[in-house]
């Protein structure tokens, strides 16, 4: 079992920045975050693998960047340039599919950190 605890979240304004972290009690392949606004379906944002390959939704891409401190074994998401719709609630993710960045293929998930951006 993957424990996995997400921090960094709040609010910030349009233009800000904001890193969120996420720390993992155990090893998986693929590490990922999603976000979740109300009303809305969760959606992938990045994903790292284990080969050291990442991916992004377009809708981030150049915007944030995901990657991994593997000797902390916690997650990371910089995230630049922020807009109000990227409001939402952000999830930490872990799982063993390979470049995958859909909910259904991560089975381990943290308790979300909240991202407020303000226009």
């Amino acid at each position: 079992q993957v424990q996995l605890v997400e921090s960094g979240g709040g609010s910030v304004q349009a233009g800000g920045s904001l890193r969120l972290s996420c720390a993992a009690s155990g090893y998986t392949a693929s590490m990922a975050w999603f976000r979740q606004a109300p009303g809305k379906e969760r959606e992938g944002v990045a994903g790292i693998y284990d080969d050291g390959s990442t991916r992004y939704a377009d809708s981030v891409q150049c915007r944030f960047t995901i990657s991994k401190d593997n000797a902390k074994n916690t997650l990371y998401l910089q995230m630049n340039s922020l807009k109000p719709e990227y409001t939402a609630m952000y999830y930490c993710a872990a799982g063993w599919r390979f470049r995958a960045l859909s909910p259904g293929s991560y089975s381990y998930w943290g308790q979300g950190t909240q991202v407020t951006v303000s226009s």
